[in-house]
């Protein structure tokens, strides 16, 4: 062996070269995510475990009419979170430990730490509460409806971000396409025609983003903050004028059947979720899976990353960088739109004031929580759609958990999640910088 590789062997098995660079600095140490897990973890310890309920804690898994009907499953808290917390220390003392030798710890295991978590909650909502019981599908199947609009709009901040624009308008993309829909299906009486007019709206407001952005070079957090706003204002004004006086004719729009699918929809958990959709969310899983695919497999997709990382080197090849830019934000205000629409064609009978409630905000924090990954963002949207759910089903079952802090939990959950990520999350490298070709 030459004395060259001896040297590299001998630094690649020395400590500290697992925390420095090939300059000799010290590389960059990210704490967050132990600091939170132990938060947490204490939390488990002090409030599920220590604190366990008496009772145990029943999870009804089939539904009256599914295919296959399963028993219930009875979980006897007290050993149960015991277990629970004890894992979540145990991958919290690992986290620590690399992180003190400047490694991370892998997403499965975070994923694991967040799964026992949630688990523990559950259990130790359900065992306390007055109803020790509650059904599962149900549970699943709220939470995905809930987060359809969350993932609709963390694929519009993908769309845009990955190109180099950074989307604060998420919020004014979805209140628009929901605001347009009531009010042209009502007028029109389809509910086609209103999810074409949502989409039409949430384009409209993000070719306003692309313009003053991409053309005239304003600071695109600014100009996605007060986009937000006119949308908010502008829409509120509308329906106190327009849409209030006229309820009946103009904001009382049709919906979108579910579509069942005979036998699949019965399967137990999953049937209610994947085969008994409305067109609106079979189409978000289309529109994951067709992004996730385009970005990661497709030429486009290479060039779309290129324009986003280093707009520079891809107009040197031949990429029109300013075009590029331009197509995905307006396709992104296009599936902003559609999410909108959820709203009014879909969840909600009319259209009411403010109706999207900070959703957009939410999903752009999943789009930095599923590292601006299409089937990452999907899985952060879920989690807030569970958080969000948390607040009714709990409600029903008279848990001795306070309405208020029920009500804050999705946003509790948004500023953890997005908190444990900063610092360790990169995104686009160029996305908010302005190109000025040369």
């Amino acid at each position: 062996m030459s004395a060259t590789a001896a040297e590299k062997k001998t630094v690649a098995e020395t400590p500290d070269a697992a925390r420095r660079g090939k300059d000799d600095k010290p590389l960059v140490r990210s704490w967050s995510t132990p600091i939170l897990q132990t938060v947490f973890a204490l939390l488990s310890l002090g409030l599920f475990a220590i604190g366990a309920p008496a009772h145990d804690a029943e999870f009804r898994i089939a539904t009256p009419g599914d295919l296959i009907e399963l028993a219930a499953v009875t979980v006897p808290a007290a050993p149960t979170l015991w277990v629970l917390t004890l894992a979540m220390i145990a991958i919290t003392v690992l986290a620590w430990v690399r992180a003190a030798a400047g490694r991370k710890n892998p997403v499965w295991l975070n994923g694991l730490y967040v799964f026992a978590f949630v688990a523990a909650f559950l259990i130790w909502v359900v065992g306390s509460a007055t109803n020790n019981s509650v059904y599962l599908t149900g549970l699943i199947a709220g939470s995905f409806a809930l987060a359809v609009p969350l993932i609709f709009g963390s694929m519009a901040g993908i769309l845009s971000e990955r190109s180099g624009v950074v989307n604060i308008a998420i919020e004014g993309q979805l209140l628009a396409g929901a605001f347009t829909a009531a009010m042209v299906g009502s007028a029109t009486g389809s509910a086609w025609i209103g999810l074409a007019a949502a989409i039409v709206a949430g384009v409209a407001v993000s070719s306003l983003l692309a313009v003053f952005s991409i053309k005239y070079l304003v600071n695109q957090v600014i100009v996605g903050v007060v986009l937000n706003v006119l949308v908010i204002g502008l829409t509120s004004f509308l329906f106190s004028t327009v849409l209030a006086p006229n309820s009946s004719e103009l904001n009382s729009p049709p919906h979108f059947p579910n579509i069942r699918i005979p036998f699949l929809a019965e399967i137990p958990i999953i049937g209610r979720i994947l085969f008994d959709q409305s067109i609106l969310g079979y189409g978000m899983y289309l529109i994951v899976g067709l992004l996730w695919f385009g970005l990661f497999r497709t030429r486009w997709g290479l060039r779309v990353r290129a324009v986003g990382e280093h707009p520079k080197a891809a107009d040197t090849v031949g990429i029109d960088v300013l075009r590029t830019r331009y197509v995905n934000v307006l396709l992104g205000g296009a599936v902003a739109g559609m999410g909108g629409a959820f709203f009014t064609l879909v969840s909600a009978s009319s259209f009411s004031k403010e109706m999207t409630a900070g959703q957009g905000f939410i999903a752009l924090a999943a789009v930095i929580f599923g590292r601006w990954n299409p089937i990452g963002a999907f899985f952060a949207a879920l989690l807030f759609g569970f958080a969000t759910n948390m607040q009714y089903v709990f409600a029903i079952l008279g848990t001795p958990v306070p309405s208020q802090f029920m009500a804050m939990l999705p946003y509790v959950v948004t500023v953890f999640a997005v908190a444990g990520l900063v610092g360790r999350s990169r995104g686009p490298a160029a996305a908010g910088t302005p190109y000025v070709k040369e």
